[in-house]
């Protein structure tokens, strides 16, 4: 049965790996992003596309919409835009404190408010029963490592989760946080990934070996399946077994 999927930046990384496995299953998929070109040029067969900075409520009631006009019902609804910052204009000035103001606002809106924003939007629309809402989350949410700003933008994603879950079980809806560790080939490094740094992150897992967004893909992929009916108000680490489990 053909399901209706949305994912957020679905354009690149862990978003793109994610929308060609549930293509790949035979599903609807929906590319959400802020940059369309990348959007477009994202090979995801039969996707649809829509261009929004999700962190901007009048774009996402536009999102909802056109939700709607395609869509009707969500299936399954991935949360994979974020980042931390690093990609957004340099801020202006030499004061410290409207540095670190502007870093975490940054932060939030990127990780926090669009899954947000994007949720409460659609939560009319989650299928009942069967419903499946995907969070992506981040090892750093439980070690503070890398930015500050950006870990507690994470870790904010799990009581909102657990309270979308309380929420949402009575209607047949799961609601999960898929943390990943340290995922190759994707941009959220940017230039900014030595070798010496990545050794010694690989070297932290247990298979001694960095992760893919493949493996984080299949991961959301067997969350959306039935199998995974009662799995529900979880974080779901996918390290390696670089961060043991809570």
């Amino acid at each position: 049965m053909t399901r209706n999927v949305v994912i957020s930046g679905g354009g690149t990384g862990i978003g793109l790996a994610a929308a060609q496995v549930f293509a790949a299953d035979g599903d609807q998929v929906l590319l959400l992003g802020r940059r369309g070109d990348v959007l477009e040029r994202a090979k995801v067969p039969g996707a649809l596309t829509y261009a929004a900075d999700l962190a901007d409520p009048e774009a996402v009631r536009g999102v909802a919409g056109f939700v709607g006009r395609e869509f009707g019902a969500v299936d399954v609804l991935i949360h994979c835009a974020g980042g931390n910052g690093l990609l957004e204009p340099p801020v202006g000035g030499d004061d410290p404190l409207d540095a670190v103001a502007r870093d975490w606002t940054v932060n939030f809106r990127l990780n926090a408010l669009t899954a947000v924003l994007l949720t409460e939007a659609l939560r009319e629309r989650l299928a009942e029963p069967g419903g499946r809402v995907l969070f992506l989350g981040s090892i750093a949410a439980y070690r503070g490592s890398g930015r500050g700003s950006y870990a507690a933008a994470k870790a904010s994603l799990h009581p909102y989760a657990h309270a979308l879950a309380r929420e949402l079980g009575p209607h047949g809806i799961t609601v999960n946080v898929v943390a990943p560790g340290y995922i190759e080939d994707t941009g959220f490094f940017g230039d900014g990934m030595d070798e010496e740094r990545r050794a010694r992150l690989i070297a932290e897992t247990s298979d001694g070996r960095a992760g893919t967004p493949g493996d984080v893909a299949a991961t959301l992929h067997w969350l959306a399946s039935p199998g995974a009916a009662h799995v529900t108000s979880q974080i779901i680490q996918v390290n390696g077994g670089a961060e043991r489990g809570h």
